[in-house]
C-alpha cells in the first residue's frame, strides 16, 4: 500500500477524538443533564412540557450516532442514568416522536473569523426504499421516498453554518434564501454548483456582500453589461470549464461533498421518523451532532515534502 500524498500530521489528537466519539458522557454531558427538565413555566395557558428541547435533541443525537431505534435509545439513557446514580429518566419514545416536529435545535457555532466563506450543496436522505443489493437483483419498487438536505458549510472549520430540509422535488436554488437570509456573519465567497446559476441566486449573494463562485451552465449566455458572471462565461468560452475552475478556486466546493459523505457515514443517511415535520427535527439534531463532533478535532493534512 502506497504512502498518502497528504498525510495526517495530528494523528495522536485525531485518534483520541475518534475514541471519544463513542463516549456516552460526551453526548450526555453536564450541561445537558443540568438542563434536562423544564424549571420554569412558559407563561401561557396549559402545562409546560416536562423535557427541554435540548433533552429531545440529545436523545435524537444518540439515536443517530449509535444507529438505534427510539425504544432502544430510551433504554440506553435509562440504564446510563441508573449506572451514574443520577435522578434523571429518559423521555418516553412516544414523547420524542411527537416533540421532534416542534423542537428548536441550536446547531450554529460562533464564527471563527471575521469573514466566512461558504460551500453549498444538497443531498438525498432515504425514508422508504430498498438497499443497493435488492435494487441490483430485482429493480426499483414504486415506494421510494427521499428528503433533500441542503447544507452551507464553512470550508475552514468544516462546521455546518446553515441547514434546511425539503421535499425531493424542491429545486436547490429555491432553498438558497432560506440558507443565507438568517446569517448575520460577514461572508466572503459563496461556492455552489451549476444548479444555483440563476439571477435570483446571484442577486441574493450580492446583497449579502459576498462573491458568487458558481459555474455558468453549458452554452450560457451573457447577462446585463457589467455583471460579474459574464467574466466566467467569457473565460469558459475561451479556455474551457477546467481552466475556470482552477483559476477561480472552485475546487473548494468539494468540501461540501465531504460534509455530505461524513453525514451519511456517521448517521446512516436514512430517516426513521415517518412524518415530514418530525423528520425535519430529526435531521436538525443530526446536524447538531456533526458540529459537536467537529469540536472533538479533525484530521490536519499537509503535502508530503
Amino acid at each position: 500500500m502506497g504512502k498518502s500524498l497528504h498525510p495526517v500530521v495530528n494523528w495522536s489528537q485525531y485518534n483520541r477524538s475518534l475514541i471519544n466519539r463513542g463516549s456516552l458522557t460526551f453526548w450526555v454531558d453536564a450541561e445537558a443533564m443540568n438542563n434536562w427538565f423544564h424549571q420554569d413555566h412558559h407563561g401561557r395557558r396549559g402545562r409546560s412540557t416536562l423535557y427541554t428541547d435540548q433533552t429531545i435533541c440529545t436523545f435524537l443525537m444518540l439515536k443517530g450516532i449509535f444507529n438505534l431505534s427510539l425504544r432502544a435509545t430510551q433504554g440506553l439513557l435509562d440504564s446510563l442514568f441508573e449506572l451514574m446514580n443520577v435522578p434523571l429518566c429518559a423521555p418516553d419514545y412516544t414523547c420524542v416522536s411527537k416533540r421532534a416536529s416542534t423542537i428548536k435545535v441550536s446547531y450554529r457555532q460562533p464564527p471563527k473569523g471575521q469573514i466566512t466563506d461558504l460551500v453549498i450543496d444538497s443531498t438525498g436522505l432515504k425514508v422508504f426504499g430498498e438497499g443497493e443489493w435488492k435494487v441490483r437483483k430485482h429493480g426499483h419498487e414504486k415506494r421510494r421516498v427521499w428528503r433533500k438536505l441542503h447544507l452551507a458549510v464553512d470550508p475552514v472549520s468544516h462546521d455546518i453554518v446553515a441547514a434546511e430540509v425539503s421535499l425531493e422535488n424542491v429545486h436547490d436554488a429555491e432553498v438558497l434564501p432560506t440558507l443565507l437570509n438568517p446569517l448575520r456573519r460577514q461572508l466572503g465567497t459563496v461556492y455552489a454548483d451549476g444548479a444555483y446559476d440563476a439571477k435570483a441566486c446571484h442577486e441574493l449573494i450580492t446583497r449579502k456582500g459576498a462573491t458568487a463562485c458558481i459555474p455558468p451552465r453549458k452554452n450560457a449566455g451573457l447577462w446585463e453589461e457589467g455583471h460579474p458572471r459574464n467574466d466566467a462565461v467569457l473565460v469558459m468560452r475561451k479556455e474551457g470549464l477546467p481552466h475556470w475552475k482552477k483559476a477561480s478556486g472552485y475546487h473548494r466546493r468539494s468540501l461540501a461533498e465531504t460534509a455530505m459523505c461524513r453525514f451519511k457515514q456517521l448517521l446512516t443517511g436514512k430517516l426513521s421518523l415517518r412524518k415530514y415535520n418530525n423528520q425535519v427535527g430529526e435531521v436538525m439534531a443530526y446536524v447538531c451532532a456533526m458540529n459537536k463532533l467537529n469540536a472533538l478535532g479533525l484530521p490536519i493534512r499537509r503535502p508530503r515534502v
